[in-house]
């Protein structure tokens, strides 16, 4: 790993021998872009990469120079209207009008390690050998401001982390509209754009298209990252695969606005920009403050997008997600709601809970309806106290039972909402975001409370660490079910309305890092209707979420499968669900349930005691399963196979660090009848170790990854009477083990 700067060509060279990326101090001192990629030997010069052509109608920068145009040149923080038209990364609005900056590369310095970035979360080092940091000093002499551009190369994976911070050292108010975490100038646009679009329930959909001129984007504009689009794509060369071929990965760690977006202009060079959406963004900066940018997170492959996506995972598992349950297994839970929602006693949760203890589940989760006049969702948000007309005896002694059994006990908040009918609106009106004089929209039929005011979060943290103190509570389900309209803060002057959602969502993060502070022991999954607010940023305080409210097995295989392209296995929570499944009416195999759940955090949403004795010693068995397996499912390596995307089949596999024990899941949507025999090509084995598969047959690994997994079954042909008949909705794990 080397952060080298030729003082003679004013050339940085970031390259841990994984990937390589340049940068060169420009002729009018801005800093530019050479090489993002594979790594390649080091050089004094490589001023050749950085192609000047005269071109009409180009504005130059230099008189007498009709050359160096910004408009032509690649850069790492541009700013528009000085010679450069396309779309900036950073834009000041001075006093007069003026929107014009000329940052100046001034010095630079390199650190071992990573700083950490204050209030906003962030990948971290635990030992200054594991990356470096170099940040290069910008200024703009005539309004005073300061820019630092910091980029961490990390050690031993091909990833480059991003932020900036800007510092008015001037004399006048300017208000930042445009702070961009990242922008990437690339020297052509032969990628394809990939993204991960959705809606509730249906999150995370793999969408890919070509790039052309113009702009392509994705964004959020909800005050959360939303279901509809993930902060991250990722730009892969035509051609490329899972296992092949040239792949960028882009990730914002951030849970608000955001903008990713590819701007291609008419020479096909591609300008890629990651960042806070600048829709609705003005932040004052007044004389001595300053603005630090969520970080963004940049992996590079050239073995396809299997490679990248193991990289995040190993990243945002081990370096990103913190505290005491980052490195552990993740219990097995049995969640009330789809078995009760809002109808139950105590008596009735210790029922289902008895169950789930004899099955071998290790953790209750008591969901919405616990607190307040809680009776649907008309009432009781903001009123974090037990309701004493269902849990007369109160959280702490349900908690206490729970705990008699030998499980582990949690509990459901949504801590940045209230109902109007609740004690704290009536107490305190104000502090729900809405703008004067207009109408309060609704979701849910509740409203968000304006965490961007510190008063309330003191007020959320009081109610919620009460009953941590008071109840043995070792896990919380954080929920957030809508969005933010009206958008307007009556704790700001009217010049600061713009920077309501960033300081909302810096609100979050310090009550979400108040309470992990606290309370170390307590494990926190994140939830915003499913997998509204599901990005890195949320990572870095939940090691889990829940990715979907739908939990059926088939939706879920598109949902986790297209999530499993960023984000870790063992931050994916999914559930087996009762059938008819709640969101689709759908009825799929308990098998397949469980098969489809076990890639992932593993619990249970339903009443055990409904189940026939059958059923019930088939989920003592998928328990059994996962509790031997969970660590390399979790904490492995995971390989997608199969797209569900793209057929009737998907399947994706977990090998164990050493390689010596692998699950390979399979599934098939609908049945077929004399359909052809089927292989699957495995990977991550090891090509000289020989597996057996479900402690049956034997195959060398080079057989398996290269021959494949023989999983034709009574589908192919006419099956036969001692042949195991097949279903709609099939699925199977097969167990390697060397």
């Amino acid at each position: 790993m080397s952060i080298t700067y030729h003082e003679s060509t004013k050339t940085f060279h970031l390259t841990n021998g994984k990937i390589s990326y340049l940068m060169k101090v420009l002729p009018n001192g801005a800093l530019g872009q050479l090489y993002c990629g594979q790594a390649i030997r080091d050089r004094e010069n490589f001023d050749h990469l950085l192609e000047m052509k005269h071109r009409p109608m180009s504005s130059w920068v230099f008189e007498g120079n009709k050359l160096f145009s910004l408009e032509h040149c690649r850069q790492e923080y541009p700013s528009y209207g000085s010679t450069d038209y396309r779309h900036p990364a950073v834009q000041l609005i001075q006093p007069d009008g003026s929107r014009i900056t000329d940052f100046v590369c001034e010095s630079h310095s390199v650190t071992p390690g990573k700083p950490a970035l204050e209030g906003l979360p962030a990948t971290y080092c635990e030992s200054g050998g594991e990356a470096e940091t170099l940040t290069v000093h910008l200024r703009d002499e005539l309004l005073g401001v300061t820019l630092d551009l910091n980029y961490t190369l990390f050690a031993d994976l091909p990833v480059l982390a991003r932020s900036a911070r800007l510092v008015n050292g001037g004399s006048q108010d300017l208000h930042l509209t445009h702070a961009m975490s990242l922008c990437l100038d690339l020297p052509d646009s032969d990628y394809e754009m990939v993204h991960f679009s959705g809606a509730w329930s249906r999150e995370r959909w793999m969408k890919v298209r070509r790039l052309e001129q113009g702009i392509q984007s994705v964004e959020s504009a909800r005050g959360h990252s939303s279901h509809n689009h993930n902060p991250f794509i990722m730009l892969r060369r035509p051609g490329a695969g899972e296992d092949s071929g040239e792949v960028i990965g882009l990730s914002l760690v951030y849970s608000g606005n955001f903008l990713a977006q590819v701007e291609v202009d008419a020479w096909d060079t591609a300008r890629v920009t990651l960042g806070i959406n600048p829709f609705g963004f003005d932040w004052k900066l007044s004389p001595g403050e300053s603005f630090q940018t969520p970080e963004a997170v940049m992996v590079y492959s050239d073995q396809g997008m299997n490679a990248m996506s193991r990289t995040f995972h190993r990243l945002y598992r081990s370096r990103l997600a913190r505290g005491q349950w980052r490195d552990r297994p993740r219990p097995i839970l049995i969640n009330n709601w789809e078995a009760t929602y809002f109808d139950f006693t105590e008596d009735k949760l210790v029922s289902i809970a008895e169950a789930a203890h004899r099955d071998g589940v290790e953790l209750f989760v008591l969901d919405d309806g616990w607190f307040g006049a809680r009776c649907s969702d008309l009432a009781g948000l903001g009123d974090w106290y037990p309701s004493r007309e269902r849990l007369p005896n109160g959280i702490a002694s349900l908690a206490r039972r729970i705990n008699g059994l030998g499980m582990k006990f949690g509990l459901w908040f949504e801590p940045e909402m209230v109902n109007k009918d609740s004690d704290l609106y009536r107490a305190h009106p104000d502090w729900i975001i809405h703008t004067p004089g207009r109408r309060d929209s609704h979701g849910r039929n509740q409203y968000v409370l304006d965490l961007s005011r510190s008063e309330v979060v003191d007020c959320v943290y009081g109610q919620m660490a009460k009953l941590l103190s008071e109840a043995d509570i070792s896990y919380i389900k954080w929920d957030m079910n809508r969005s933010i309209s009206e958008p307007f803060s009556a704790a700001l002057p009217p010049d600061r309305q713009g920077e309501l959602f960033h300081r909302y969502i810096l609100g979050v993060y310090s009550l979400y890092e108040r309470l992990t502070a606290n309370f170390p022991h307590v494990l926190f999954e994140s939830c915003a209707s499913g997998g509204g607010r599901f990005d890195p940023g949320m990572l870095y305080y939940a090691p889990q979420g829940w990715v979907s409210d739908d939990s059926d097995a088939i939706e879920r295989l598109k949902i986790q499968y297209g999530t499993s392209y960023c984000y870790p296995i063992s931050s994916i929570g999914a559930h087996v669900s009762a059938v008819p499944n709640h969101q689709v009416n759908r009825i799929t195999p308990l098998a397949t349930r469980a098969n489809v759940a076990c890639f992932g955090t593993f619990g249970y949403e339903l009443d055990l005691n409904r189940l026939t004795a059958e059923e019930r010693e088939e989920v003592r068995a998928q328990v059994a399963f996962m509790k031997e397996y969970r660590e390399i499912i979790q904490f492995g390596d995971f390989y997608r196979l199969r797209s569900p995307f793209e057929g009737n089949f998907t399947a994706w596999m977990a090998v164990s660090p050493d390689r010596r024990t692998a699950l390979v899941g399979w599934y098939r949507l609908l049945s077929e009848i004399n359909g052809p025999c089927r292989r699957l090509m495995l990977r991550g084995l090891d090509p000289d170790l020989c597996y057996t598969v479900d402690g049956q047959r034997s195959h060398y690994g080079d057989e398996l990854m290269r021959v494949g997994l023989l999983v034709t079954d009574s589908g192919a042909g006419e099956r036969q009477p001692d042949e195991r008949p097949i279903c709609d909705f099939d699925s199977h794990v097969y167990v390697l083990k060397a």
